[in-house]
Formats: structure tokens, sequence, C-alpha cells
């Protein structure tokens, strides 16, 4: 996650995604063009979705709770 580790949107046990609006930002000040930030953003906040949540869960069927 990064830089924008700190900038999730979560509930209850789960990650829903990244505050967008950061990021965007973040890429704003980082020189990255808009465009490519809309397309690839997506994309990768599905797949860190994704990982974070079956971490999650993996921690919770090992006892462990979030």
């Amino acid at each position: 996650m990064g830089r924008l580790g700190g900038q999730l949107r979560v509930t209850p046990g789960a990650v829903i995604g990244w505050d967008l609006s950061a990021a965007l930002g973040l890429g704003d000040a980082l020189g990255i063009p808009p465009l490519a930030m809309a397309e690839l953003l997506p994309a990768l906040e599905a797949v860190m979705v994704r990982k974070v949540n079956e971490a999650l869960a993996a921690d919770t069927d090992a006892g462990v709770r979030p």
C-alpha cells in the first residue's frame, strides 16, 4: 500500500478501498498524469482490496481479531 497506506476506506473487519481523492492528490504531487491515474488506480485498488482482505481473513482464521 505504500504511500496510501493510511488512506483506506474500511468497514469493521474489511477494507473496501482507497480514498481516491487522496490517491489523485498524491499522484498529482508526484507528477503522474491524471489520465494515467484514472486508468491505473481502479485496477490497482481492486488488487489491493482483495489481497488485504485475504490477509485479514487469514489472521481471523488463526484467531487474531482485526
